[in-house]
């Protein structure tokens, strides 16, 4: 089976690299390697490798500079998704494309589920909704869309890593308490994604086998969006188990990090609300997603976020002696 990975050098790519399964031909691609936002290079790379599936691990996910640069943002998420799904279409490839939270308003109480509607309150869940109705409208059947939150991993910049270089270097902090959701380890994300590829491959497709899945279970497919769309694609959830805010999550990292001797001394953590640290974008109040549709359709089972937190942390820990 050939699979092919944009996004490379980024956290979700970077735990796909590492966890491949035996047997798989791999093409994992840097933006210096694909630029998914220019048509022709995104046709010729999927055109000349003949994947059997795509992996659309790339994106623009700076949330608030996505506030003044609109073009760009729309460009990657939008634009890029609609040239690789077209791509895709034309060598009959797989694809799967990872999406956001952010797709979601946040004014909901009880965890999003997959056909909930749809209305994002900035630009980055905005020009990542536009390209998830591109891909349903291009591909329908043969895209699954994965919707993640908070991801983090050793590779690259992220909040557990932020946290610890500020913990070392300030005398406290004060975080965000009233943003709810919950965060994803990456690596858990890629070996999810890697059990549906690899189960596809022995069911006849991986969209034959989230489908039957769904007409068993009665799992609805992806919801209407504000384009009135109906869809045909297989739309999941993923993050860890478990719910927190950015401040617990931001306790539970010193609390950790202090455990595995990776800080030398706790120091305050003060919750505050969202509106004493304004930001350019809005962000949702609440984001958490049911997973049960993922976990039907891969057979894997989410596993609570903290445990998670610590396993990444003891490879952040082990990577640095």
């Amino acid at each position: 089976m050939k699979v092919l990975i944009t996004g490379k050098g980024g956290q979700l790519a970077w735990e796909l690299e590492k966890l491949a399964p035996q047997g798989i031909q791999l093409l994992s691609c840097s933006v210096e390697e694909l630029d998914i936002t220019n048509a022709e290079q995104v046709n010729q790379t999927i055109t000349q490798f003949q994947p059997d599936v795509v992996i659309n691990a790339a994106a623009y996910t700076a949330v608030d500079k996505a506030e003044s640069d609109t073009e760009t943002a729309y460009a990657v998420n939008d634009l890029g998704s609609e040239y690789i799904a077209n791509a895709c279409k034309k060598v009959s490839a797989k694809l799967i494309h990872v999406s956001t939270d952010f797709v979601f308003d946040g004014t909901k109480t009880t965890p999003y589920q997959t056909n909930d509607i749809t209305n994002p309150i900035n630009v980055y869940g905005a020009s990542k909704l536009a390209g998830d109705i591109k891909i349903n409208e291009i591909l329908r059947e043969q895209a699954t869309i994965i919707r993640t939150a908070w991801v983090y991993s050793v590779n690259g910049n992220n909040f557990v890593k932020t946290m610890l270089r500020l913990m070392a270097e300030k005398d406290q902090l004060g975080i965000v308490y009233d943003q709810v959701g919950t965060p994803t380890w990456a690596k858990g994300l890629a070996e999810m994604i890697w059990a549906l590829v690899v189960k596809s491959d022995k069911e006849q497709g991986l969209s034959g086998m989230v489908q039957d899945e769904r007409n068993k279970e009665n799992i609805e497919p992806l919801s209407e969006a504000p384009l009135n769309l109906s869809s045909e694609a297989t739309l999941l959830h993923w993050t860890d188990a478990g719910v927190c805010s950015w401040y617990d999550f931001a306790v539970a990292i010193q609390e950790l990090a202090i455990e595995k001797g990776m800080l030398e001394k706790a120091i305050p953590v003060r919750p505050i609300p969202a509106s004493a640290y304004p930001t350019p974008a809005t962000r949702p109040s609440f984001s958490v997603i049911d997973k049960s549709t993922a976990e039907q359709a891969s057979g894997v089972e989410t596993i609570h976020w903290r445990k998670q937190l610590s396993a990444m942390m003891d490879e952040l820990a082990e990577g640095e002696r």
